[in-house]
């Protein structure tokens, strides 16, 4: 008999099941520093408190992807310590500020499962919710995940998969105010209409992420899965070494993006995302950006939908997205679609 946690496996979620996890995490000014160390982000609105108390925010907030991993952090033991695999995202929305001294609790709804023909393994869907300590959701997300089963004899429940829509929609976006914006102090006068639908922009920046930098990250969202950190459990896996969580791709990718997206520094909303494959210790990220939609929100602020795709080791420009089967080029590590607000 053990009092430890096994974690959860596919027999054991259930449509309509609701898991309070564990461990609520109060944010402090030293969490925002080193999540800035960690992924060299720049965007003055989540540097500055003087830049952000100029554009209606009381004091400098959290940037909504940390506020995100530790969310995502602390469903890891109830939904996804015994996955095969984290397949995707949608309708993400972050739908209040984050600031320090906030705690964050996060909150689960199973939403679906379907067993896979191999009998092994099965798909569930969640919705997370993460609130803060007034009980007011500050953002909510949809992911599916592959797991294990305990065992494969047992019988496939019935199949509920989540009707969810393709993108959030405009209107839905919770919009900002950005009614003092100073293009010399966010690094660009690129705005709203400088901005095209169809648009590319390669980011051209690279990092290489290193063995302490990705631990440290994801100690940092207090993210427990097993294929990040435990090396010698990882000798007799497919790739035989520690994968680096991905959620570290999606925020240096993001980092990243500021070469080219300066004043598109607020992340309203996750439609899409797919990690397309493995990153390791030694290599580099590269990103770039594609404009898929505008909207106007308000007089003075709008929205752009990006598709940031990142890949590894070589600069963007020397890989397809995709091969001719269709898949994802191997050097492809991210594409995710995301609506981000900017000053008009």
């Amino acid at each position: 008999m053990t009092k430890s946690n096994p974690g959860n496996y596919f027999e054991d979620f259930q449509p309509g099941m609701e898991i309070v996890h564990a461990t609520p995490l109060t944010l402090s000014a030293g969490d925002v520093s080193l999540y800035r160390a960690l992924t060299g982000s720049r965007h003055a609105l989540y540097s500055a408190e003087t830049f952000a108390a100029a554009n209606g925010f009381p004091a400098l907030p959290v940037d909504p992807l940390l506020a995100f991993h530790i969310v995502f952090g602390k469903t890891v033991p109830d939904i996804s310590l015994n996955a095969v695999a984290n397949l995707g995202y949608a309708e993400g929305k972050f739908l209040k500020p984050v600031y320090p001294g906030d705690t964050l609790t996060s909150v689960s709804e199973v939403i679906g499962v379907k067993e896979n023909s191999n009998g092994k393994t099965g798909v569930v869907w969640v919705r997370t919710r993460g609130e803060n300590q007034n009980g007011e959701t500050v953002l909510s997300y949809v992911r599916w995940v592959m797991v294990h089963k305990k065992d494969a004899a047992s019988a496939a429940p019935d199949t509920v998969i989540p009707d969810l829509p393709g993108a959030v929609a405009a209107s839905d976006l919770a919009a900002p105010n950005y009614a003092d914006w100073n293009d010399a102090l966010a690094g660009s006068n690129w705005r709203f209409g400088d901005y095209e639908v169809g648009e590319k922009i390669d980011h051209v920046d690279g990092m290489t992420v290193e063995e302490a930098e990705h631990q440290i990250a994801t100690r940092l969202y207090q993210n427990t899965a097993k294929v990040h950190f435990d090396a010698h459990a990882q000798k007799d896996s497919r790739f035989g070494k520690r994968l680096i969580y991905g959620g570290v791709v999606i925020s240096i990718a993001r980092a990243l993006s500021f070469n080219g997206l300066e004043s598109a520094a607020q992340m309203l909303a996750i439609n899409a995302g797919t990690h397309a494959g493995p990153l390791f210790a030694g290599d580099t990220i590269y990103a770039w950006s594609e404009v898929l939609d505008k909207a106007e929100l308000s007089a003075n602020t709008g929205a752009l939908r990006l598709r940031l795709v990142a890949g590894k080791n070589h600069p963007c420009s020397d890989f397809p997205l995709r091969g001719e089967d269709g898949k994802y080029d191997p050097d492809v590590l991210l594409d995710f679609d995301y609506w981000a607000a900017i000053p008009i």
